[in-house]
C-alpha cells in the first residue's frame, strides 16, 4: 500500500534522511522507531505530501504520491503529533466538519460520526466543546478525525502522547481494528510498549536510514539480551566475571537468567552484599533491542524529548 525508495531530505547542508527505504503492505502495522531527529515526523510529512524531499519516490496504492498528491489525499488518515482539532466547535462539529472535508456528508456522515465516536468512547462528549474535553479525550477525538474516511493508509505519529490509560486502550484497538479491516498503518510512538502489545512490524530508523526491520518479536530474538545491573552506596567492590564502573557491577560476559546471576554474585560478595542499594534486570524487550542495535537507550532519549 505504501512504499517508500530513496528518500532524502536536507535541511541546508544537514541531511535528516539519506536514502530511506520503506513498505507497508495492506493490513499491517509498521512501527517507526527512532530518536526524536532521526527524522520519522519528516518522512511521514513527505508521504503526506505535507514537505517536498530532495530526491526519492512514493507511492501509495500504486499511485505516485509526490507527483500526483492529490490523487492519493482521499487515501490517506493522518494523525499528526500536534493536536489538530478546533477547540471552540463541539465534538460532532469537528467530525462533521473532517467527513465533508473527506466526502461525507447528510446521513452517511451522521451515521459514520455516531460509529466513530462509539469507538473511541467520545459517544457523551459529542455535544461539548473540543476546549471542554480531558486531554485523553483530546486525543481520542484527534485520531478519530484520522479515520473517520475509512483511509487505506493510516499514518499516526505519536498518537497516544498525553493520552490517560483507558484513551491509549481505546486507541490501540482501533489500530488492530483498522489493520484487521485492510488498513495499512504506520505507526510512531516513544512507548515501545505499544508496538510490543500490537505485534506490529518494526523499522529502526537511525541516522537518517532504515537499520533494521523485520516483526517485533523477530527484532527482539535477535538483538535483545537479558541483562542485570548492581547498584551499591560507593565504589562497586571488585567481583570476578563482574565488571566494576563506579557505583555499578555489570556481567562482564551475557546472561541467559539474571536473577541467578544475581543469586550467585551476592553469595560471592558475602559481606561485602551489605553496600548493595538496588539491582536493575533487564528483560529481552523491544526497548533492549533498540539499545543493542543503537547503543542507546529508547527510554533516556524519549523522556529527553518529551521534556523539551
Amino acid at each position: 500500500m505504501l512504499r517508500v525508495a530513496g528518500v532524502t531530505k536536507l535541511y541546508g547542508e544537514h541531511p535528516v534522511l539519506r536514502g530511506v527505504d520503506l513498505g507497508v503492505a495492506t493490513g499491517e502495522i509498521l512501527g517507526l522507531v527512532g530518536a526524536n531527529g532521526a527524522g520519522k515526523t519528516t518522512l511521514i510529512s513527505i508521504i503526506t505530501g505535507l514537505r517536498h524531499c530532495d530526491r526519492g519516490n512514493v507511492t501509495i496504492g500504486g499511485i505516485d504520491a509526490l507527483a500526483h498528491p492529490r490523487r492519493v489525499a482521499g487515501s490517506i488518515g493522518l494523525a499528526p503529533q500536534e493536536l489538530g482539532i478546533y477547540p471552540t466547535l463541539t465534538v460532532r462539529e469537528n467530525l462533521y466538519d473532517f467527513a465533508r472535508l473527506a466526502g461525507i456528508a447528510g446521513r452517511p456522515a451522521r451515521a459514520r460520526i455516531g460509529e466513530v465516536a462509539e469507538l473511541l468512547g467520545l459517544t457523551e462528549q459529542l455535544g461539548l466543546r473540543a476546549d471542554q474535553l480531558s486531554g485523553g479525550q483530546k486525543r481520542r477525538l484527534h485520531t478519530a478525525l484520522a479515520i473517520l474516511h475509512r483511509p487505506r493508509l493510516l499514518l499516526l505519529d505519536e498518537p497516544t502522547v498525553g493520552a490517560d490509560v483507558a484513551s491509549r486502550a481505546g486507541i490501540l484497538e482501533i489500530v488492530r481494528a483498522m489493520a484487521a479491516a485492510g488498513t495499512a498503518v504506520l505507526y510512531t510512538t516513544h512507548y515501545l510498549t505499544e508496538l510490543e502489545q500490537l505485534d506490529a512490524e518494526i523499522a529502526v530508523l537511525d541516522a537518517g536510514v532504515i537499520t533494521v526491520r523485520g516483526a517485533c518479536r523477530e527484532v527482539v530474538e535477535c538483538w535483545a539480551r537479558a541483562s542485570v545491573t548492581l547498584r551499591f552506596a560507593g565504589q562497586a567492590p571488585e567481583l570476578e566475571g563482574w565488571t566494576a564502573v563506579g557505583c555499578q557491577l555489570t556481567p562482564t560476559q551475557a546472561v541467559t537468567d539474571p536473577g541467578a546471576a544475581t543469586a550467585a554474585a551476592l553469595v560471592a560478595l558475602g559481606a561485602r552484599a551489605g553496600k548493595l542499594v538496588g539491582v536493575d534486570v533487564t528483560r529481552p524487550s523491544l526497548e533492549a533491542a533498540y539499545l543493542a542495535i543503537t547503543g542507546r537507550r529508547f527510554s533516556e532519549e524519549a523522556d529527553r524529548d518529551l521534556a523539551a
